[in-house]
């Protein structure tokens, strides 16, 4: 079954394909539709947290010159979508996106040049980063993120799990994140993890110095169903990238990174070396 994430995302680019197939601008699909300006943009935006209706996507496709079987097609994808467990299960709305499609995506690629990525992170260092950013946030809303956090990490423990390959600077396994209990009990985890299968971690030396992605900050380039798109992160929001031009700048960075970072066995001594520095 393909996730929300992919079908939301053929929805999007199907409907926006038609209107510009047509040569109509949004708002002439919005006067034939009825539908306001706004809610055709967002019907064409994939990573809008409205869940499309399927009579809407009927409409706006009819509106925008679909063929019947078009039409058919688009609605039985929104039809088909249904609400996940992180619409309510503590993730940011921002990144509801990206989980969405990590649920059965075929690869997942991090460059992460601050702190370990969510999907790696054990509950305390979690907490910590939660902690450190969320300076405003109760202690209650803190935790629900937390639980969403580790949730997600369900994608990796599945029959069929996500491939997941991480770039990671360095300086992540210096910045002392909790305390150095934490620290150390993270790193065993990154060192648990990095020797199965489908995880790879590689380690970006500090000595590399400028590298493809130097003044890039944490980035994903993900793929679905055969579609690859890229999330940059921000602070408290993100982008989510899917035209072709744009996910190539990413891709093309991570395959440099690749050959950059320490290989897996070279990486595995590195983490080994910081693990040492905290102690027991």
């Amino acid at each position: 079954m393909t996730s929300p994430g992919p079908r939301r995302l053929q929805i999007a680019r199907g409907l926006q394909g038609l209107r510009l197939r047509a040569g109509l601008t949004l708002e002439a699909v919005a006067a034939a539709s009825g539908y306001g300006k706004s809610t055709v943009q967002r019907y064409e935006d994939w990573t809008s947290a409205t869940r499309p209706k399927a009579r809407n996507v009927k409409a706006i496709a009819e509106a925008a010159g679909g063929t019947p079987e078009e039409v058919a097609t688009l609605t039985a994808l929104a039809e088909s979508l249904t609400a996940g467990w992180w619409a309510v299960g503590g993730v940011p709305e921002w990144l509801h996106p990206l989980v969405s499609m990590e649920q059965d995506a075929d690869t997942e690629c991090a460059y992460a040049p601050s702190v370990v990525p969510g999907l790696l992170q054990t509950r305390d260092y979690a907490m910590a980063i939660h902690l450190g950013q969320e300076v405003r946030e109760p202690l209650d809303g803190i935790v629900r993120q937390v639980d969403g956090r580790i949730k997600r990490q369900d994608v990796l423990s599945k029959p069929s799990p996500l491939h997941l390959w991480v770039i990671l600077d360095e300086s992540v396994l210096q910045r002392v994140v909790g305390s150095p209990a934490v620290m150390a009990a993270q790193i065993d985890h990154l060192i648990e993890q990095a020797q199965q299968r489908h995880i790879d971690v590689q380690v970006l030396p500090l000595s590399t110095g400028a590298h493809a992605a130097a003044g890039s900050g944490h980035y994903v380039t993900i793929t679905s169903g055969g579609v690859t798109s890229a999330y940059a992160e921000l602070l408290g929001t993100g982008i989510y990238m899917d035209a072709a031009d744009q996910v190539a700048r990413y891709t093309t960075a991570m395959d440099y990174l690749r050959s950059q970072a320490a290989d897996a066995a070279a990486s595995l001594k590195m983490m080994s070396k910081y693990r040492k520095e905290y102690g027991t």
